[in-house]
């Protein structure tokens, strides 16, 4: 960031002599001959720190001061002047129109320093503002993202909401399906069983048929239904007699044409 010093005062040789002195310190220096032009100067330049001179005719350094406060406040400001004026600067100092006072005339080592100090605490305010911004942007940025996330899990919920809704009724609808319904897996595991299937294929209803291995619950000439669908050996209905001599009928699907199932869906039609 280059520094910009701004010397304000209606004595030509005053301001040379500060420009000869500050030259070193790699400063780009403006100078003005009062305060309306130092105004100007201000209104097209980014200044960090002003020098200027209390006793200038038309304007004096603390009102030129107290105006650049009110509109470039982060600019640091000194007064230089003799020590005559300091009871006329003390106000303002108070006021915090003025940072700082030094005296004609000046030490140069002392100046020097004083200058270094007013840009370091102008660049810390610069970067204080700077790191301000970014956190107000960076929470912007969190609350958009916070408000598209609950979007989100609102829009998730519903979504879950309406899938148990149908999960319910397609539950209800199986379980009041007049006709035995098995899906049973490629591991030859019953996933799922119905009421009708329960009562067909458990004793007394007291045996669980989910997680319970095909080949255990299924009758021998039921389950030749499930190898021939495996083997591409079967139509897809099977007549069969149960226990005690019951007709029933067999469809066998094969599952995964809509879903990534691979296991089989039995319906068994019999007079339960």
């Amino acid at each position: 960031m280059e520094r910009t010093l701004l010397l304000v005062d209606d004595e030509e040789n005053i301001t040379s002599a500060l420009v000869r002195l500050l030259r070193r310190d790699g400063y780009n220096i403006l100078r003005a001959n009062g305060g309306e032009a130092g105004l100007a100067l201000l209104a097209q330049n980014e200044v960090g720190v002003i020098i200027s001179d209390q006793r200038m005719p038309g304007m004096s350094g603390v009102e030129f001061l107290s105006k650049v406060r009110e509109q470039y406040p982060d600019t640091v400001r000194i007064v230089l002047s003799g020590y005559t004026e300091l009871n006329s600067v003390t106000d303002a100092i108070n006021r915090g129109a003025v940072y700082k006072f030094l005296t004609k005339p000046w030490e140069d080592d002392l100046l020097r320093a004083n200058v270094e100090e007013a840009f370091q605490r102008y660049e810390m305010r610069m970067e204080n503002a700077r790191l301000a911004r970014e956190l107000e942007d960076a929470n912007e940025e969190l609350t958009r993202i916070n408000h598209e996330l609950e979007q989100r899990v609102e829009e998730k919920t519903r979504e879950v909401l309406r899938n148990l809704n149908i999960l319910q009724v397609s539950q209800e609808v199986l379980e009041r399906l007049p006709v035995a319904v098995l899906g049973v897996g490629d591991d030859g595991i019953i996933a799922i069983a119905n009421r009708s299937a329960l009562r067909l294929f458990s004793k007394d209803g007291s045996r669980p048929l989910l997680g319970e291995t095909a080949s255990e619950v299924i009758p021998v000439e039921l389950l030749s239904c499930v190898l021939d669908e495996k083997s591409g050996g079967h139509d897809g209905i099977l007549n069969y007699q149960l226990a005690g001599g019951r007709q029933a009928k067999c469809w066998c699907c094969p599952m995964g044409e809509s879903s990534q199932s691979k296991g089989l869906v039995l319906v068994i039609d019999a007079d339960i």
